[in-house]
């Protein structure tokens, strides 16, 4: 398209018909998201795990269960997929309320590639 072609809203083309001007909207990219991952340790009770994906993560008992048996078996789990500040969030959560009920767990994040 010609730069001609975006100066007149109303333009008539040879047989006296009028269109409308119309921009070509540029494409906005999505901000990139973050993996929120919690890390297996020896220490942390599994029911504290269970507990803290139904309270920061909204899983219902039987979601929390699986994903903590995740962690427990094969070392990590992805808990959630979130913007920046949200998944920036969760990890602070996560650790405070660790640290503040005295075990060691370990959340961090990640981006999606």
């Amino acid at each position: 398209m010609r730069l001609d072609d975006f100066m007149m809203a109303d333009r008539s083309d040879e047989d006296g018909e009028t269109g409308l001007l119309t921009k070509a909207k540029p494409k906005t990219k999505r901000p990139p998201l973050y993996k929120v991952l919690l890390l297996n340790d020896d220490f942390t009770p599994m029911e504290f795990v269970v507990h803290v994906l139904e309270r920061f993560f909204g899983l219902n008992h039987a979601q929390a269960f699986e994903i903590m048996l995740t962690v427990h078996k094969k070392g990590l789990a992805v808990v959630g997929v979130f913007s920046h500040e949200i998944a920036e969030t969760k990890v602070a959560q996560v650790m405070d309320f660790a640290r503040r009920h005295q075990h060691p767990l370990q959340c961090t994040m990640e981006k999606e590639e």
